[in-house]
């Protein structure tokens, strides 16, 4: 009999996961004011533990890394023991679970920062969307431009972050370096206007993820650390002149790094393709280069996951609405079961509905 791809188990690090099937990052906006996850929460990721490996949703590494309402922070003391209950209880069901740190940036408002404006690479607003908050969608705001002791600062509450993530218990990290988020605006031209030395040319752009991640490496050991990418999404109004010169040089300069993975976000199929952008499959333009792990991550479905494992530049395929919706979704691959729907309607923010209440097979 021959066992799916994506049921076998395979070595990431210092982690043997017992499937190639991960839970992707997904914002759910069920913490509390305080950023402090719950006993629901904790269902959450325990009903999930039969993935090969669980990132968490973005937790926020700072009170300044805050973006939206209602999302976790690993900052206080008080954050730190409502994650030891979670990957206490994930690892107690035979679960692997890594912490997705993160930094909005510019993708935040004052209205969830104590009035405070959000901070980025250059002062340029967000523009072509709206920022959900906790007094509803909102024009983005001019955010602050961060100074190079700021900077600084930040790099070094990164590396705390982690060290709060072992202290929680966490199998791992991730820097959450896509999507339109801190590090990714270093990046993009569309964000950073920099002169100094973390703008301007490409190799200067791309200091800040390549300071942030010898940091985590560090703090917590290269075997504990990955990163995602998302070089050809345009979330956040983030465009790039050259990504594929940008990305190219970033993942060069990764592929020096004793890391365990890169998770590579493509584009998703929500978001029309950006003009004088690649066409080719991203898996085919950046995950060649890279020399890690790859962990592809975007819209797959059993087919196409099972698909781009057969190719071999991917060896993990990362799901997110599918794993929201099927908590025991490698089982449902397994016997070709049919699938949950996702309820679009209870994804951010909430309660048990559309959170910890989709049915299990009961087979």
């Amino acid at each position: 009999m021959i066992i799916m791809k994506l049921l076998q188990e395979i070595q990431v690090g210092d982690l043997t996961l017992k499937n190639r099937m991960v839970m992707s990052a997904m914002t759910r906006s069920r913490a509390d004011i305080n950023g402090v996850v719950g006993n629901l929460t904790v269902q959450y990721y325990t009903q999930r533990a039969s993935a090969g490996l669980i990132f968490t949703e973005a937790i926020n590494i700072s009170e300044q890394a805050i973006g939206s309402p209602f999302t976790p922070g690993l900052y206080t003391r008080e954050q730190i023991e409502a994650w030891k209950k979670v990957t206490q209880s994930v690892h107690n069901n035979g679960g692997i679970i890594v912490a997705q740190l993160w930094h909005t940036g510019r993708a935040g408002h004052s209205i969830d920062r104590k009035g405070v404006l959000p901070v980025a690479p250059s002062a340029v607003a967000i523009t072509g969307m709206k920022h959900f908050t906790s007094q509803g969608m909102q024009e983005y705001e001019i955010p602050h431009e961060l100074s190079e002791e700021e900077i600084n600062q930040i790099i070094k509450d990164y590396g705390q972050a982690a060290k709060n993530a072992m202290e929680a218990g966490f199998d791992g990290v991730e820097l959450h370096a896509a999507n339109g988020y801190l590090p990714n605006q270093f990046l993009a031209e569309s964000a950073n206007q920099r002169t100094d030395k973390y703008g301007g040319s490409i190799e200067n752009k791309a200091r800040f993820v390549l300071e942030v991640m010898q940091e985590l490496i560090s703090a917590v050991g290269g075997n504990k650390v990955g990163i995602k990418i998302s070089p050809l999404h345009p979330y956040g109004d983030i465009m790039l002149d050259n990504p594929v010169a940008t990305y190219t040089y970033l993942v060069e300069e990764l592929n020096k790094l004793d890391i365990a993975y890169v998770e590579l976000m493509k584009r998703s199929p929500m978001f029309p393709p950006v003009p004088g952008y690649p066409t080719e499959d991203e898996i085919e333009v950046f995950g060649k280069l890279i020399k890690h792990t790859l962990i592809a991550n975007t819209a797959y479905d059993k087919t196409t996951a099972e698909t781009e494992l057969e190719k071999g530049i991917a060896k993990i395929i990362s799901f997110g609405v599918l794993f929201l919706a099927n908590p025991d979704l490698p089982k449902r691959f397994e016997n070709g079961a049919a699938l949950n729907q996702p309820d679009r309607a209870t994804m951010f923010g909430g309660g048990e509905q559309g959170y910890i209440d989709y049915p299990f097979l009961t087979y």
